[in-house]
């Protein structure tokens, strides 16, 4: 047990509780005004803390500085507030499994669940850990809110703590990062940093420096209404063709339950509408350019023949950029990096480096300017009813953060 064990449990099981999901079909900016109850939160108790410049941006990012006592680059560490939509995030019950025996974890909100190291191989590691879950019916919410634990602790511990050697610090706690839009184009010069880290990744020792490149795909299919008496020949029924685009594309290859490591792949994450017009959206995935933008020829091709099968539809296809491979900025300075990979050997912690199937805030500022890995906190399962972290994986990567500014300023 370390110096950090019950503050960080406290902090999760405080934050886990609020809930702060985001929701990509909101244009508002954060998407849900519930996000800022969360960031209303942490700029009250960044204050009690001692923090210096807390503040609130008008688009929802709480920023605090942590003020350096020697030189050193200015380092920035962001963590995100929102959860992620595709899963309940409304009344989390989150619970500690003191001292995990070995057997299965069984949920009391749903019997039917169950986590073990047979639905989740990293338990296995964790004999003896305090292991926080849900109550079965939400997620946690520990992505992102372990790594907000964990920045805030190790917060409270430096200012606390002025002998503790360390250059000046920057803090950023931002929304919507589930849906793609956490980093605001003021962002990078509002935290003022010469580089920075996301805590936002999963398991003990994951320092990573590559991840997806992503764009967002919208289509819309727009048929003929007419009465279903008096249809023949002159309705389109917009879903037929919704349906044919969705069998078209290459199941078998491209989709996210087929694909591991490398390969990227199409998703379809929503089909909604009627039998006059329908709208399906997907997310692609690839981490190369031309990966990424064969995926998206492809979507296009196949909207085009389906559209050439039915001239009297309507068929548009509009693809978005999201994010880009932080690979591609950071591989050209690994200072970064190489600092977090010396931080965590301090601490005994090999470091791995493996693609990030995902993308995190350090994608989108490392391709504005700011290189940004990402380092772990010990979440897993995420986005799911079966979501769980360890408290004690939770305490190395605060030490991490704390070993990191030292080492930093030396």
């Amino acid at each position: 047990m370390t110096a950090f064990d019950a503050e960080l449990e406290s902090r999760l099981l405080r934050y886990c509780a609020i809930d702060s999901q985001s929701d990509e079909d909101s244009p508002a900016q954060p998407s849900t005004a519930r996000q800022l109850d969360m960031a209303r939160l942490l700029e009250t108790e960044l204050r009690e803390m001692g923090a210096a410049e807390v503040r609130v941006t008008d688009y929802g990012t709480v920023l605090a500085t942590i003020p350096g006592t020697a030189p050193g680059p200015v380092i920035g560490f962001l963590a995100h507030v929102d959860t992620a939509p595709q899963f309940n995030a409304t009344g989390v019950k989150p619970r500690v499994i003191r001292g995990w025996n070995g057997g299965a974890i069984s949920y009391p909100d749903d019997p039917t669940l169950t986590l073990s190291p047979e639905t989740s191989p990293h338990l296995a590691e964790k004999l003896g850990h305090d292991i926080v879950t849900a109550s079965g019916t939400t997620l946690l919410g520990a992505d992102d809110k372990a790594g907000v634990a964990v920045l805030m602790t190790a917060a409270r511990h430096l200012l606390a703590s002025p002998a503790i050697s360390r250059p000046t610090l920057r803090l950023a706690f931002t929304p919507d990062e589930e849906i793609g839009r956490g980093v605001d184009k003021r962002l990078p010069a509002d935290l003022g940093v010469d580089f920075a880290y996301t805590f936002d990744g999963g398991a003990v020792g994951e320092i990573e420096y590559e991840s997806f490149s992503a764009d967002g795909a919208v289509v819309t299919v727009k048929g003929v209404s007419i009465h279903p008496g008096l249809a023949k020949g002159k309705m389109v029924n917009a879903i037929h063709l919704a349906a044919k685009i969705i069998a078209t594309l290459p199941q078998a290859t491209l989709t996210p339950e087929v694909t591991e490591g490398r390969e990227g792949f199409i998703h379809a994450t929503s089909m909604t509408g009627g039998s006059s017009e329908m709208t399906l959206k997907f997310i692609l995935r690839d981490f190369e350019r031309d990966g990424l933008a064969a995926k998206g020829a492809l979507l296009q091709q196949v909207c085009a023949a389906v559209q050439a099968s039915e001239p009297r539809a309507e068929i548009t296809c509009t693809i978005s950029p999201q994010y880009r491979n932080m690979r591609y900025w950071l591989e050209n300075d690994m200072t970064p990096v190489e600092l977090a990979r010396s931080a965590a050997r301090d601490l005994g912690i090999e470091p791995v480096s493996v693609p990030i199937r995902g993308g995190t805030d350090g994608s989108r500022l490392t391709e504005m300017g700011v290189p940004c890995p990402n380092l772990f906190t010990g979440m897993q399962e995420i986005h799911g009813p079966l979501e769980w972290i360890s408290v004690q994986d939770m305490a190395l990567a605060t030490q991490l953060c704390l070993g990191l500014v030292q080492k930093a300023a030396r």
